[in-house]
């Protein structure tokens, strides 16, 4: 079983689903790191998933910023922002790549209340099945990285799915794939950590004492890893400092919704039991009166 493995581990509005003890030696998981001290801001990603996944995102606008489209949409999945800063009395350039961080405990398949529309592989990966979503937009509010879009033309929600259709071919996502200085790297998990934390003591060694890898433990960690020179502040790049799955959405799935299954069950039982007593007793004085 290679990176390519899309065994199902878990998915939204289900029992949790756990791969069996052999596979589970076997489990190879992914990650994809982006490096956003090596980033160019060329966008090539972000062409390179359009065209894979035959996206056609309207042409947005300059507003104030060389960064556009400004966000993901439902039919861009990628994005590149551009952060203009000033630093030491210098001008400079922060450049950042963002989409679906496949986090370990998505908040967007815990909110979503539609069997089966997301999934989660035993590879990492999380990924929509668009053909089951109904549009309820929970998954939206669920993210902690703001990413998931709905599409108002089919009213159905999109996000970058890592290219998971390549990885079952044994290919590496396209942005990965097209990027020109380095700045996206793919492979197993632990390699790729290994990478990222030989690239922060690299940066530490440049003079970078915060840098640092993004991997936030709010979310069990992500499949997405990023490298900043600064760990200590991710919002510079426009990522949350400490991203967690909403309290609402726990609330509702760890407390509230069980106790409405056990009291319909309850509920269930009670009109069994009534039916079984009370309505043989009034069937027996029926009976009696004839």
């Amino acid at each position: 079983m290679g990176m390519e493995s899309q065994n199902i581990i878990r998915s939204s509005a289900t029992s949790s689903l756990t791969p069996s003890p052999d596979a589970r030696k076997r489990q190879i998981q992914v990650t994809k790191l982006i490096d956003v001290t090596c980033c160019t801001g060329c966008k090539g990603c972000m062409d390179a998933c359009s065209e894979w996944n035959n996206l056609r995102g309207k042409v947005g606008t300059f507003e104030g910023s060389y960064q556009n489209p400004p966000n993901t949409t439902a039919e861009t999945w990628t994005t590149i922002h551009f952060k203009e800063i000033e630093e030491d009395n210098k001008f400079k350039w922060l450049f950042s790549k963002h989409s679906c961080m496949h986090c370990s405990d998505p908040g967007c398949l815990k909110a979503c209340p539609e069997p089966d529309a997301i999934v989660q592989y035993e590879n990492g990966v999380v990924d929509f099945n668009s053909e089951k979503c109904v549009g309820c937009g929970y998954c939206i509010a669920g993210c902690p990285f703001d990413i998931p879009r709905m599409n108002p033309v089919d009213n159905r929600v999109y996000k970058c799915t890592l290219c998971l259709d390549r990885l079952q071919a044994g290919q590496v996502p396209s942005c990965a794939k097209t990027c020109p200085t380095g700045a996206l790297r793919f492979g197993e998990r632990e390699e790729i950590l290994e990478y990222a934390n030989q690239r922060v003591a690299a940066l530490k060694a440049k003079g970078h004492k915060n840098a640092g890898v993004y991997n936030p433990a709010g979310v069990g960690g992500t499949h997405v890893i990023y490298v900043l020179h600064d760990i200590t502040d991710p919002e510079r790049y426009d990522l949350p400092k400490d991203p967690k799955i909403s309290e609402t959405v726990k609330l509702w799935k760890d407390d509230v919704k069980p106790l409405a299954a056990a009291g319909l069950f309850g509920t269930l039982a009670l009109a069994a039991v009534h039916r079984v007593t009370v309505g043989r007793s009034r069937v027996a004085e029926e009976e009696g009166d004839e």
